[in-house]
């Protein structure tokens, strides 16, 4: 299992930076999101609360919003000046309703009491995070009976691109994924119950290796590990990855894939027993009288 080091202060400078240009490059993003949310139409739930981690710029807290008009939503992001975007981007049906806000929180530090969130709503935010202390997180702040929805990206994303610089040099320049069977088996750690993992493949095309470069800084998804190479990429060595990744175009295409992952999970009704020990009602002990 992959073990990311990730550096949350790079994080919040690529996202910090791509806060202009990101709603013009996220297409895919947005699709990936509809597709979450899409499965919520067979979910018996009828939230008040509802938490979106990593909310960018608010686009599924306004889609959550219309879904449960009953329901208040909160938008947190690590990135300020992502939350900040999404709040002025809500308009006046936020002014008007009072029922969404947004603020700046770390998902692996959630600034909520205990059990009181119904629903948690993640959409490509999780591989920027350690899923182990989300979810950790997640299965604290929900409610008995709550659901955690996300997406996140497996380990075939760009998978050209990571072939293309092994060609270069032998650094790591692309981000490391974590596999869906993995999570699962962290959702059953964390304390979720019925976890339900399933995945989808996109592949997006160019027309040439820089399309693909610019289209994710335009995300601000960049490489965020510790040990990511560091300082400026040579003339030829970025040459040889250009060439090796122009080398599996397809009809004159640069082709990019990603993995969508999907995962649902509930946060149990009642807490489970520990091994070892009985757990009984209050209301079933009754005093013995000599």
């Amino acid at each position: 299992m992959t073990e990311l080091q990730l550096d949350k202060r790079r994080i919040r400078e690529s996202f910090g930076h791509a806060a202009d240009t990101y709603d013009a490059g996220a297409v895919l993003q947005r699709e990936i999101a509809d597709r979450l949310l899409a499965r919520l139409e067979v979910v018996r739930l009828e939230p008040q609360r509802i938490l979106d981690i990593g909310c960018g710029t608010g686009y599924d807290v306004r889609e959550l919003a219309r879904r449960y008009p009953r329901a208040s939503v909160l938008g947190l992001d690590i990135v300020e000046i992502m939350a900040r975007r999404a709040r002025g981007k809500s308009g006046w049906w936020r002014r008007l309703t009072g029922r969404c806000a947004f603020a700046c929180g770390d998902a692996e530090r959630l600034p909520f009491a205990p059990t009181s969130v119904d629903m948690i709503v993640s959409n490509l935010a999780l591989q920027w995070c350690d899923p182990r202390t989300v979810f950790a997180e997640a299965r604290r702040v929900l409610r008995p009976g709550g659901l955690l929805m996300f997406t996140t990206f497996g380990p075939d994303t760009l998978r050209e691109l990571r072939e293309a610089w092994r060609a270069a040099d032998d650094a790591p320049h692309v981000h490391d994924f974590i596999d869906m069977h993995d999570l699962g088996d962290m959702l059953l750690h964390a304390g979720f119950a019925d976890p339900v993992m399933d995945m989808e493949p996109f592949t997006l095309t160019y027309d040439s290796v820089r399309d693909v470069m610019r289209d994710i800084k335009q995300l601000g998804a960049h490489n965020v590990a510790r040990n990511r190479a560091r300082g400026l990429t040579g003339k030829a060595r970025f040459a040889r990855a250009r060439d090796a990744y122009e080398a599996l175009a397809r009809d004159g295409k640069i082709p990019a894939t990603y993995e969508a992952v999907y995962g649902h999970a509930w946060a149990p009704e009642t807490e489970p027993a520990r091994e070892g020990v009985a757990v009984v009602p209050v209301a079933r002990i009754r005093r013995r009288m000599s």
